[in-house]
């Protein structure tokens, strides 16, 4: 599939044959130079050449100092082996890495890239070493040659031939400027103006927004510095524009700290890390320059930072519910460069996007962002922060000087996020952390792509991560590869078999269900979802309330004909490659021995020793599963290692039956706690009261935090609350004054009423959204919600 003519190559690999052949047979005949820039802009290109060397490499660090001497011998080693392996073919560069597919291309760059920071970064052992840029420039020129040059027809993948490709050739060329020449240079750049024409930063659609945006314009603004283009640096700088401002549909970062990708899946992980690491490097790259992004709207991108990243961040890792399809990307086979992936590693990625921002932040958002990298850094004890080989030179200078800054540690936050736009909920307290995934017509069940995560089928079906205090490995210790994508924790599933990919791929798998959401105080929070299961004919109400040391789930209207059972899963643990720990059920000891299983007709709690416990409310059916599970990266992303990987699971799971007909559940996750503070909870009748557990309405009341929460699927009644919509309330209620907050998540923009049958004196605060109706011996207000999920609030003074 490769097109375009090319010169022969030369019989042997040697130095001046292939440099021959590639400079001469291709180099010299391609597109005319561009026009010569003024003297003023020649020095400002030149200086802004500086300046991304220093962003790629590093800077103000000592090179034989740790963690950078063990970074920068393994530069060393990376580059030797790609060197001593260059096998160029008619096809190939390097024999495991074809052209064909395109990420071959995309490989071959990332190589020779490798090779040029071993000769342009100190300490590698191959700094300056003149015969290493002579064959890094001459695999660019092969590959230039043979593949990435104007006269070839782009096939496969075309994230490879405008993004990956072009943006390690340009780091490649910035690097070795001066050795490569000019006409290299001006070939190469014909390249990339080829694949990446001005017209893909015309319109703000397709494959040219969000992330994807702002790594085109990093592509053209480079083009643009190394070949003297004022035209196109402006262009690459005006085009990030629609980038900047919040989005109410599609890619791009909400209001609400939401960022989506692909248009309906939810990405703050990964293709949000790219954003705000490639706008990072921008704003970095042009501060000061003729082309400096001045757009007043760039204050989203430095808001972005505590309002949609960092409620994301637990102990350095970033959770896999916001990283796509990414989560499949483990150990990876073949390539030595190709580090093993984790939601640690992502992580830190993220938080070096934010050190990189903090470069160009005001001091008192620098202050902010330093101590809280001084405190992700200092409670990261699965992978520590500065020792994470994934991290670049670069990268583990500006986090280290993070760490190293006059500001005090932050303490890990408490509180409660809900982020409606891409239907997930981050829930904190002081020794433990939760994060709930759902699914709705906006955001995917899951998504798959370029054979990776084919498996993710049930990761939206209310999915329900948590981690406690210093225990960052769950879901780090190739969970993804073992785990039984049909048990996924906090989920209700069918047991009918999906296909790989099931539902089609990159997002495209969405339920017909609007009602999806909830609303939070900023401490608790009631979060519901309208279930329909993939590829099934799978119904339920979901519904979470968030407390102070538990999370109350209740599941109501559970009703399937797949003719296959049903079940909620409460938990799917992962104990590692050895766990055994204990596990008591109503207090009676159970066996740790993998293949054990039980099942309980009416279990009252469960407790597993370092990890929480379970409490069922008046007991409740129950079976329990102990395995130890094999798979492999290869299982789940085409890229992956092929070795098998063994871990050890505690299963737990509610049977609903085969073709349930309006079935419910009722439990509480109580993360980190003793087994007597579990065994405490299951005899109090007094902790919770359920108000209603129904396919029209879900509500409790938990008296010792003075808060009642509802999801009402239906207008009606439960308790004290009533709406006349679908409606989502939270009530605090601290004696003298409560607050109501009020949200819709069916988002239909129509006003609606609430009654709280309570006395009240008066309103005392209120949103511009609500209307007070009455009050006296009861309080009624109506709610103009608009289409966003927004919370409504209403304070009032009680009798």
């Amino acid at each position: 599939m490769l097109s375009g003519s090319a010169a022969p190559l030369p019989s042997a690999w040697t130095r001046r044959g292939f440099l021959a052949a590639s400079v001469a047979g291709t180099l010299g005949l391609t597109a005319a130079t561009a026009p010569a820039a003024r003297a003023d802009d020649e020095a400002a290109f030149a200086a802004l050449r500086t300046r991304w060397r220093g962003l790629m490499l590093g800077t103000g660090f000592d090179p034989a100092a740790e963690p950078y001497a063990s970074a920068l011998r393994r530069t060393g080693e990376l580059a030797r082996t790609y060197r001593a392996t260059l096998a160029p073919g008619p096809g190939s560069l390097w024999p495991d890495a074809p052209f064909d597919p395109p990420s071959g291309i995309t490989r071959s760059y990332a190589r020779l890239h490798a090779m040029a920071q071993a000769h342009a970064q100190p300490g590698t052992g191959l700094t300056g070493d003149a015969a290493l840029a002579a064959d890094t420039l001459a695999g660019l020129d092969h590959v230039h040659t043979r593949v990435y040059h104007p006269a070839t027809t782009r096939y496969g993948n075309w994230w490879e031939w405008q993004i990956g490709s072009p943006r390690l050739l340009l780091d490649s060329l910035t690097l070795l400027y001066d050795e490569a020449g000019a006409a290299r240079r001006t070939a190469f750049l014909a390249a990339v103006d080829h694949f990446v024409p001005d017209a893909m930063l015309g319109d703000y659609t397709g494959t040219s927004t969000g992330a994807n945006r702002v790594d085109l314009c990093r592509v053209v603004a480079l083009r643009g510095i190394l070949g003297a283009s004022a035209a196109k640096t402006a262009l690459a700088r005006d085009a990030l524009s629609p980038v900047l401002p919040y989005v109410t549909r599609g890619d791009g970062l909400y209001a609400d700290g939401s960022f989506v990708q692909h248009t309906r899946v939810a990405y703050s992980g990964t293709y949000g890390q790219v954003l705000l690491d490639g706008l990072g490097r921008l704003l970095a790259l042009l501060r000061g320059s003729p082309w400096e992004i001045t757009d007043p709207a760039r204050r989203t991108v430095y808001d972005s930072v505590e309002n949609a990243y960092a409620p994301l961040v637990h102990d350095g890792l970033v959770m896999d519910s916001v990283s796509g399809r990414a989560v499949s990307r483990g150990l990876q086979s073949a390539d030595p460069g190709r580090q093993q992936q984790s939601d640690h590693q992502r992580g830190h990625a993220l938080i070096a996007a934010v050190a990189l921002l903090a470069s160009s932040a005001t001091p008192a958002e620098r202050a902010r962002w330093h101590a809280m990298i001084k405190g992700w850094a200092a409670r990261d004890t699965t992978l520590p922060l500065l020792t994470d080989p994934s991290l670049g030179v670069a990268d583990l200078a500006r986090l280290a000087a993070a760490c190293a800054a006059p500001v005090p540690t932050a303490p890990a936050p408490v509180g409660h996020r809900l982020f409606p736009a891409m239907d997930r909920a981050v829930h904190r307290r002081p020794r433990w952390t939760a994060n709930l995934a759902m699914a709705s017509d906006r955001i995917a069940h899951y998504e798959n792509g370029n054979g990776e995560h084919p498996r993710g089928w049930h990761t939206g079906a209310g999915m329900l991560y948590w981690w406690r205090a210093g225990d960052g490995a769950p879901y780090t210790d190739a969970f993804w590869p073992t785990a039984d994508p049909y048990r996924m924790p906090g989920t209700t599933a069918s047991a009918k078999r999906l296909a790989a990919g099931e539902g089609g791929a990159w997002g495209e798998p969405r339920p017909d269900v609007r009602w999806v959401g909830g609303v939070t105080d900023g401490e608790f929070a009631v979060a519901g979802q309208h279930l329909k299961g993939l590829s099934s004919t799978l119904e339920a109400r979901k519904v979470w309330i968030f407390a102070a040391d538990a999370v109350v789930c209740l599941g109501a209207g559970i009703t399937a004909r797949d003719g296959t059972p049903v079940g909620t899963t409460v938990e799917h643990r992962n104990l590692g490659a050895h766990g055994a720990p204990a596990l008591l059920v109503d207090g009676a000891p159970q066996p740790v021995a993998d293949g054990w299983s039980a099942r309980y007709e009416a279990a009252r709690w469960i407790h597993l020793e370092g990890h929480g416990g379970y409490v069922l409310p008046g007991g409740a059916p129950l079976h329990a599963l102990r395995e130890a599970r094999t798979g492999a990266w290869r299982d789940i992303n085409a890229g992956g290692a092929p070795g098998p990987l063994t871990r050890r699971y505690l299963t737990l799971w509610h049977p609903h039956g085969t073709d349930p007909d309006d079935a419910a559940y009722a439990y509480l996750l109580m993360p980190g706690a003793g087994p007597r503070a579990v065994a405490a909870r299951a005899e109090d009748d007094a902790w919770l009261a359920l108000l209603a557990n129904t396919a029209a309405c879900q509500a409790a009341h938990l008296p010792a935090l003075g808060l009642t929460a509802a999801a009402f699927w239906a207008p009606g009644a439960a308790g004290p609350l009533a709406v006349t919509a679908p409606a989502a309330v939270l009530v605090r209620d601290r004696g003298r004054t409560a607050t109501l907050h009020m949200a819709e998540p069916v988002r239909t923009g129509m006003p609606f009423e609430v009654a709280w049958d309570r006395p009240v004196r008066r309103v005392t605060a209120r949103d511009a959204t609500v209307r007070v109706l009455s009050t006296g011996d009861s309080l009624r207000l109506r709610v103009t919600p608009g289409t966003a999920c927004a919370p409504h609030r209403c304070t009032v003074t009680l009798e």
